[in-house]
Parts: structure tokens; sequence; C-alpha cells
């Protein structure tokens, strides 16, 4: 706000309006005369505070174990003023011009805003028929053939590492990482409930051995554990079997 204050005759009406109650809306404008304002403006990187700081590298490292790419865009903002942390946005480069997808953000103070409880959230919106028409012709849902069960904070990144690579391998299982937290029985209530057929148990203790530990769901059988780093090929037996 006091960088566009300094500018504020420069700023055109939109601007000029945006500057008390939303300065963070100025940096999406796309005015063409407002370009080489906007372009020396602040980053907003450079003001978070540690808290932020930590939770925005923990979003990355999930973002890197999952090996989704991404670029960290400083001047992205939302048009509603109740997003907090990160906001986001979906691209493709199958649809030429219309290259938006998806976009949204983190809202953790918007249900209390309306009078609800403190709740964090978060959301977007889809361009509905840009997603039907990168979709093509999709097979119909099925049931987890794996479900995955974290324990611990150290073991949340590998899992989600140890999923990708299940899906992304040459029998490209179906895979789920359990989210919301909740205890190991809880967890596994889940996994029941899932369909799956193979429950995955990895939590601190077990990335320290280097093992995770392999329950069956749909067949009589104790759990055992399994090297990590053979997962992949261990469980292609269990499961073609």
């Amino acid at each position: 706000m006091a960088y566009f204050q300094q500018h504020e005759s420069t700023l055109d009406d939109d601007s000029r309006r945006r500057l008390v109650g939303n300065p963070l809306r100025i940096l999406d404008s796309k005015n063409p005369d407002m370009r080489a304002l906007v372009q020396d403006a602040p980053l907003l990187p450079d003001y978070l505070d540690p808290e932020s700081q930590a939770h925005f590298a923990q979003l990355r490292a999930s973002l890197d174990a999952c090996g989704i790419p991404y670029d960290v865009n400083p001047r992205l903002v939302r048009g509603l003023d109740y997003y907090s942390r990160t906001v986001f946005e979906w691209t493709t480069d199958a649809l030429g011009a219309q290259d938006a997808v998806c976009s949204g953000g983190r809202y953790d103070g918007l249900i209390g805003l309306l009078g609800g409880e403190s709740t964090p959230g978060i959301g977007c919106a889809l361009g509905m028929e840009r997603v039907v028409e990168l979709l093509g012709d999709v097979p119909p849902a099925q049931s987890p053939q794996v479900y995955v069960i974290v324990a611990g904070a150290a073991a949340e990144l590998a899992a989600l590492s140890l999923a990708e690579s299940l899906r992304g391998g040459p029998e490209a299982w179906r895979v789920h990482v359990n989210m919301g937290g909740g205890s190991i029985k809880t967890q596994f209530r889940r996994a029941d409930q899932s369909g799956a057929t193979l429950a995955l148990i990895l939590g601190d203790a077990e990335m320290e051995r280097g093992v995770v530990a392999v329950k069956p769901l749909r067949a009589e059988g104790g759990q055992t554990e399994i090297p990590l780093a053979e997962a992949a090929v261990r469980l292609a037996g269990l499961l073609n079997t």
C-alpha cells in the first residue's frame, strides 16, 4: 500500500479504488499502462512471516515429493479478499489460449468471518468445459488397490513419494494416501471402506528402518514388512496373486 500511495498520481481509476480496500488486486491489473509500475512493486514472498514461510516450504516439499512441476508466481493474486496463505492456478498447454483450468486458494478466516467456528478451508473454481476436453474418454472410477496409512510427520513426504512411484510404475497401481490425519485405527477403517486390497503403513519408526509394513485387507494374513526401496516389486507379487 505504501508503494502504490507514493505513485498514486499514476494509478488508474480501478487501482485508486482498490488502494485502501484491496491493494493486492492492483498487482493483477490488466491495464498495460500500469505494467511498469506493477513490475517494480514489492514482491509478496519477501514479506512472509516465518510461520508462512515454513508453511509454503512444506507445501512445495509435498509437490516435489509427488513430482508435480510448478512455478512460484510472486504476483499471483485472487479476485476475492478472503484468501490467505497460498493461492494457485493450474494451467495447460493443450488448449491454446484457454490455458487456465483451475484457480483458487486457502481461506482460513472465511468461516469465522461468516459467523461460524474458526475452520481452515481451501477451494477452487474449475473451467468445466476445459476439464472435460482435457479428460477425453475416462474409464469408470475404481476402488484403490493400495491405501497408504501415515504415522508421523517425517513419513508424510515419503508416503506421497511412495504413492507416486507406485502409480507411475509399470503396473500403474491405484493408490490412495490417507489425508486429514487420524489415529492408526481410524486410518485402517478408512482403508477398509475404500475397498483397497492392501494397506501400507509408513511411520517414523518404519522410516528409520527403511521398511514399509503391509497388511492384507481382503484376505487372511498378518502384517509383514518389506524394504521400502523394493516396495513396487514386492507389491506386484502380492497384488497379482
